[in-house]
């Protein structure tokens, strides 16, 4: 395509060679065409419209070039349409691709023209939506499955509830279990919400104080901490993010809320805001192997790969954090020494 455009530049630059002496011929022609009461007005001349017409020479000279540049533009327009023709060609290609056919490539090559490095683009792209599609597939999946097991375990309650009389003891543990689930059920509707509308991006934002809002999660959280046993330190430095309050209060209270309920009696939870990094969350609980780390930002995945927890969590804690942190363009990441808990930092602009 370079060399196409290449060669139509060189035609043009000749074209341009001849502009000016094919305008000329152009004015003869016109002059020998000319009729008698429109001639080139003389001295004595008392027609009012050729005097004012050609009381500038240059307008006649002006109208014959015109002419001539639009008539080589006209001629160009094949050439440029096969300049385009490759570009042309990449459309039906593209426009075949589809959800059925996510790993069609284009394969250009590794050639350095705009060609190749476009088809290399492209290929790049689908590679970045085919990820994010299947994401989305596992997604709906996962979430299915989760929602599809208490559902069940409703079902058979109620079921055995109907099928024989129950004394007050058995309707009551029947009520308790019911309950119990359908409890299970809204928190993991309520967490597809906020990972849906945190996966949205922000409306609004606001300087807000992220220290504040650590404080009073964490004064929340301290009643729960003493029953688990675990102790809650904290240092807390003045640091403003632009964002939003419920978001961000969310995001402090899933991190917060794991750190307590993958602990071990007698642990700790420490929490510092900073400047840099913004957040950072250390609890004291269960080993977690290096290699599995990152799995734990992904929806209904556990550490202990189970994809029921019976602990009462939906398995989206780190998910949703992922999600608002993101929103707020920072980055979160967790480490581990592989033994005695999990680190993570949260990172704001």
């Amino acid at each position: 395509m370079r060399r196409r455009i290449l060669l139509l530049c060189a035609m043009l630059l000749v074209a341009a060679l001849f502009v000016r002496p094919m305008a000329d011929t152009v004015l003869s022609i016109w002059w020998d065409v000319t009729p008698d009461w429109c001639a080139p007005p003389t001295p004595d001349s008392s027609h009012l419209i050729c005097r004012q017409l050609f009381r500038r020479p240059s307008i006649p000279s002006t109208l014959a070039i015109a002419v001539v540049l639009t008539a080589l533009l006209a001629a160009s327009y094949p050439v440029i349409r096969w300049c385009l023709r490759p570009l042309r060609d990449l459309a039906p290609v593209i426009a075949d691709v589809g959800p059925q056919n996510l790993g069609h490539r284009l394969r250009p090559g590794d050639g350095r023209d705009e060609l190749a490095v476009l088809g290399r683009s492209i290929d790049e792209m689908m590679d970045r939506i085919a990820v994010g599609y299947e994401a989305q597939r596992r997604f709906a999946a996962d979430a299915s499955h989760e929602l599809r097991t208490p559902l069940a375990v409703q079902r058979t309650l109620i079921e055995v509830g109907l099928a024989r009389t129950l004394g007050a003891e058995q309707l009551e543990l029947l009520a308790a279990q019911l309950l119990e689930t359908n409890e299970r059920n809204e928190r993991l509707i309520e967490g597809l919400l906020v990972l849906s509308e945190s996966d949205r991006g922000l409306v609004s934002r606001t300087p807000l104080r992220l220290d504040r809002i650590t404080e009073a999660v964490l004064d929340a959280h301290r009643a729960r901490a003493g029953e688990a046993g675990v102790t809650i330190t904290s240092e807390l430095q003045p640091r403003l993010v632009l964002g939003e309050q419920v978001l961000l209060e969310r995001l402090v209270g899933n991190l917060v809320q794991n750190a307590i309920k993958y602990n071990r009696p007698g642990g700790t939870l420490d929490v510092r805001v900073g400047a840099d990094p913004a957040l950072i969350v250390t609890n004291t609980g269960d080993d977690v192997p290096v290699d599995e780390v990152a799995a734990l930002f992904e929806p209904f995945r556990r550490l202990s790969g189970a994809r029921i927890d019976h602990s009462g969590g939906a398995g989206l804690g780190l998910s949703i954090a992922r999600s608002i942190v993101r929103a707020h363009d920072g980055v979160i990441a967790a480490s581990s020494s592989g033994h005695d808990g999990l680190r993570v930092q949260v990172t704001f602009p």
